[in-house]
């Protein structure tokens, strides 16, 4: 997209050399990547290339007059790849996108055509029960599911329509993989405020402990969810949003505005304007060429500065290596020593999203990194204006959409905070390092006191046994829970939310508890500590596998470490335990587990972006 008017901010000289070690290393992989993009950008649009028979499949369907613009007009023809289905609440505003889309493009002189559709599970509906193993693969398969729909090779610009957990990264690394088209995403906004989300863990841990029944507990749950949108509170979806903005690959503060707040459509019509624009611009920048490695920092600074969803640190590897760009924990770890925590958002604090956003938002919390060179702000973005335009507000003025600057001061300094005035001066997620592997912690939401636990493991092999354990009431202790075999390799990686419950109890009863595990929990621990995502994990020989009942563990997050506490002659000498041949059988069928035997097989580990498509 166009050149960017130059804004003079120092950034944080740990962060530039965080950057130039990233880019050092990408190196071979980037150039290679934006080799390809500039082949593929050298082409002759799609209709003037392709075969007639081709273009005349492309284009059967559309009136005529659509005909006439793309093949003889040479007008831009938009792809539409949308995650659209009416059972995730986030989703289902996207109904009627394409047909705005599409009226949008033509009042622009455009076209637009729905190039496919991508699959889009709802992590709610699942957690806790066998389709969760499927959940992190999605992504992948999302990706995909976008390269089939672009694969017609017809287009000369993407609008993605997604939102939730996987589908954002899902739809980046496909729009990755077609870097030499011009991309823009539009969200569709979070659900109005229901019950509040401390309120609804308090109702989860009462009927944890037995003392309300299910009736109860489904009225609280609908309460909390009960419309379109996205959930409340600052889980993977939302922090996808504040990730997309910090990207510059949104509208300009379009993140949390409500799906029927007035200016929702002007904001997706801007997207078209927008996409069209870059397009038809002289200097047409690809979206391969847009996400560089300054904006993946950037991206990684908005998820520590809002103690955003650890999923993240699996999902952005990904999308960094979709774009030739090579990172792992130690950089989001480095990272995180420069660039402090400005909102306090549930589960990390008492607010939801919309109270984040009435606050200030994406746009308080990008302004103030910019201030403080935590972000850079002269990068090439969907706007044409650099990321300073992300820190402004979309308003209606005469029914014309404009921006304004935001408030200096925030709107609820318990929400969000200036960066001179932090609620830590570091990052809210960590490393953690020691003989049972690496792992990563997220801190934003654990009281200091409990930064430090040092207490006995207990083994159990699936999240069941531990509730199972829970229910004969034989948890009142300190320990540490390790819950091992829920890596990627060995059933898809679920997140393990509904521990989180039963282990609030027990802490509540002034018990030491913690999680260790290869598996995920999205930063939905909340007050637990809990070291995830686990690498090597137990299925790829990780030591997490060696771990016997007894086992004094120290987790140190003060200092990122994390150990078994036995001499190294024993813990050397000690045999990995292996997954059963029953936990195998169970793991790869039922529910479709069958069909994602493969990408089990060959999936990479957790902090290599659990990627299923490099060999």
């Amino acid at each position: 997209m166009a050149k960017i008017k130059k804004i003079h901010k120092t950034m944080k000289q740990s962060i530039t050399e965080i950057t130039e070690r990233i880019k050092e290393k990408s190196r071979p992989t980037r150039t290679a990547y934006l080799d390809r993009v500039s082949s593929m950008k050298k082409r002759d649009r799609g209709s003037d290339r392709l075969g007639c028979a081709n273009v005349a499949h492309a284009i059967a369907a559309l009136p005529k007059d659509d005909k006439f613009k793309i093949v003889s007009e040479r007008q831009p023809n938009l792809a539409i790849v949308t995650a659209y289905n009416d059972m995730l609440s986030a989703h289902k505003p996207y109904e009627s996108y394409p047909e705005m889309i599409r009226q949008a493009a033509a009042s622009f002189g455009a076209t637009a055509q729905v190039a496919g559709g991508v699959p889009a599970m709802c992590d709610g509906v699942t957690q806790g029960e066998p389709g969760m193993e499927l959940s992190l693969f999605s992504r992948d398969n999302i990706a995909m599911g976008a390269a089939i729909g672009l694969s017609h090779d017809v287009f000369d610009g993407a609008i993605m329509l997604g939102i939730c957990d996987k589908i954002v990264p899902g739809l980046l690394i496909g729009a990755l993989h077609f870097g030499h088209l011009p991309t823009i995403f539009i969200p569709a906004g979070p659900m109005s405020t229901g019950i509040d989300n401390t309120s609804k863990s308090k109702v989860r841990e009462q009927y944890a402990q037995g003392n309300i029944g299910r009736d109860k507990l489904l009225d609280s749950e609908s309460a909390a969810y009960h419309g379109e949108g996205t959930c409340t509170f600052y889980g993977t979806a939302n922090s996808n949003q504040m990730l997309m903005e910090a990207m510059g690959l949104h509208v300009p503060g379009a993140a949390f505005i409500h799906p029927y707040d007035g200016i929702r459509k002007e904001l997706t019509i801007e997207a078209v304007r927008l996409i069209i624009k870059n397009i038809t611009n002289k200097e047409t920048t690809a979206i391969g060429e847009l996400v560089d490695e300054r904006v993946i920092i950037n991206a990684m600074s908005a998820l520590l500065a809002t103690g955003g969803s650890t999923n993240h640190l699996i999902h952005w590897v990904a999308i960094a290596r979709a774009a030739g760009i090579v990172i792992d924990w130690s950089d989001f770890h480095d990272l995180a020593k420069s660039v402090p925590l400005l909102a306090s958002v549930y589960p990390n604090g008492k607010a939801d999203v919309n109270e984040f956003q009435k606050a200030g938002g994406p746009a308080f919390v990008i302004r103030e990194l910019i201030q403080g060179g935590c972000m850079y702000p002269d990068v090439i973005t969907s706007s044409f204006g650099g990321i300073a335009e992300y820190a402004k507000k979309p308003i209606l003025k005469n029914k014309k959409l404009s921006w304004k600057d935001i408030p200096k001061e925030s709107g609820d300094e318990s929400i969000v905070r200036k960066i001179d005035k932090p609620f830590n001066v570091s990052g809210g997620l960590r490393l953690l390092k020691g003989n049972i592997g690496r792992s990563v912690i997220k801190i934003s939401a654990v009281p200091k006191e409990n930064h430090i636990i040092e207490a006995p493991a207990l083994i159990f092999n699936s999240q069941e046994e531990l509730l199972a354990a829970f229910d004969e009431q034989i948890l009142d202790q300190d320990f540490i829970a390790v819950i091992r075999f829920q890596g990627p390799k060995a059933n898809g990686m679920p997140e393990l939310h509904k521990l989180t419950p039963p282990l609030s109890v027990i802490q509540n009863k002034g018990f030491k508890v913690a999680i260790v595990t290869d598996g995920r929990m999205s930063g939905a621990s909340g007050k637990i500590p809990a070291a995830i995502h686990m690498s090597p994990e137990a299925a790829a020989g990780g030591s997490i596998s060696k771990i016997r009942d007894g086992d004094i563990i120290r987790l140190n997050a003060e200092v990122g470490s994390l150990n078994v506490l036995v001499e190294d002659s024993e813990w050397d000498k000690r045999k990995l335990e292996e997954m059963t041949k029953e936990q195998k059988i169970n793991n790869g069928h039922g529910i479709g587990r069958e069909l994602f035997g493969n990408m089990r097989k060959n999936v990479l580990s957790a902090e290599e972006g659990a990627i299923t498509w490099i060999n």
